[in-house]
């Protein structure tokens, strides 16, 4: 029995940039000839949303804007193109809502650098609210056996550091060094690494962040605030001492990605994630050239990536721990980002 579509539902809504959000009732869209209609169930929060708000990236956003680009839900409505996605599938809106899927990137599985891409939350309307639309293409198919609130952290930042970790090139039995590893992205790096059979090199700082990450098993932690010589320390937590294979870079302020160049291994890649505002990266151009060192950007990753991300989800080998709170309650969560006290990932539940 189909399900009855409301004419309105409620939204956090950006009206200005710097926001605040605001919590009201909106129309319901309806979904064009190759869109879906989602019943967003559950949504997770995410930094770049908190960028959204506030304008602070060099691409404009749309507004007025509801955010969000971890939408989970089940298929209410289909366009009339529509094939492959029934009603009442589960599926999830990520970051890339949409692409054009005839350019020279589409055709080659690069369809987050596609010029027309259309982006969740940002570019078009995201999954703050209870009923949002995604093109039939991109929607993430989930299994109905798999908890729809636990699964919205993997459609960003599972997907995203997933992608990373390919994109490094690393094989199993090689080690990797995660910088930010006890964060929200790099919580998730660890576990996706010790899946794919990487030695995990785990740097951050705190004692909280040493056990958590070992607890994901990583076989080291480097505390960056307590070294007295990182690259060294980083090296030798490597078999050979040699350096690790790769680093991925989710750290969220600018030193770290000056610094990984310097103890990445001979052949070695760095692969940037992260994206601190007006950073640079840095690499000492000797060293980089006679130790044939690679240097890289890796951004969401593609259909293939996605459904690859949510396979080792499904296989029980990652856990994304979150908070969830009603969607009225969004701006708080806001509030604690820009105060620099998040503690974990929030999932925000759409019905409250």
């Amino acid at each position: 029995m189909a399900q009855q579509i409301p004419e309105k539902q409620w939204a956090q809504v950006i009206e200005k940039t710097g926001g605040p959000v605001e919590y009201k009732e909106i129309p319901v869209a309806k979904p064009g000839p190759n869109e879906v209609l989602v019943n967003i169930k559950y949504s997770g929060v995410c930094h770049t949303d908190l960028h959204a708000v506030n304008g602070d990236w060099p691409l404009p956003t749309k507004l007025p804007l509801v955010g969000g680009h971890e939408g989970a839900g089940v298929v209410v409505a289909r366009g009339d193109l529509v094939e492959d996605v029934e009603i009442g599938d589960h599926v999830g809106i990520k970051w890339l809502n949409g692409s054009c899927l005839a350019c020279d990137f589409c055709q080659t599985g690069d369809e987050p650098l596609c010029p027309k891409a259309l982006l969740s939350g940002y570019t078009v309307d995201g999954t703050f609210q209870q009923y949002a639309i995604g093109k039939a293409a991109h929607v993430a198919k989930i299994p109905k056996d798999l908890p729809l609130d636990a699964i919205s952290p993997v459609l960003c930042a599972g997907i995203t550091v997933y992608k990373g970790l390919k994109e490094s090139g690393a094989r199993p039995g090689q080690s990797v060094a995660i910088v930010g590893a006890g964060g929200g992205l790099g919580s998730l790096a660890c576990q996706y690494a010790k899946a794919m059979g990487l030695r995990v090199i785990a740097i951050d700082t705190g004692d909280d962040k040493k056990e958590m990450t070992e607890k994901l098993g990583a076989a080291h932690f480097v505390d960056f605030a307590k070294t007295q010589n990182l690259v060294k320390d980083v090296q030798a937590a490597t078999k050979d001492g040699m350096g690790p294979h790769a680093v991925l870079l989710v750290a969220v302020s600018e030193k770290p990605f000056q610094q990984a160049a310097e103890y990445v291994r001979p052949r070695g890649t760095v692969v940037a994630i992260g994206l601190p505002a007006g950073a640079f990266l840095k690499a000492p151009v000797f060293e980089t050239v006679i130790g044939m060192k690679t240097i890289k950007g890796s951004y969401v990753g593609n259909r293939k990536d996605t459904s690859e991300a949510i396979d080792f989800f499904a296989q029980g080998l990652i856990k994304a721990p979150f908070k969830t709170i009603g969607m009225s309650e969004l701006q708080k969560v806001y509030d604690l980002m820009h105060e620099g006290k998040i503690a974990g990932r929030y999932v925000v539940d759409t019905s409250k």
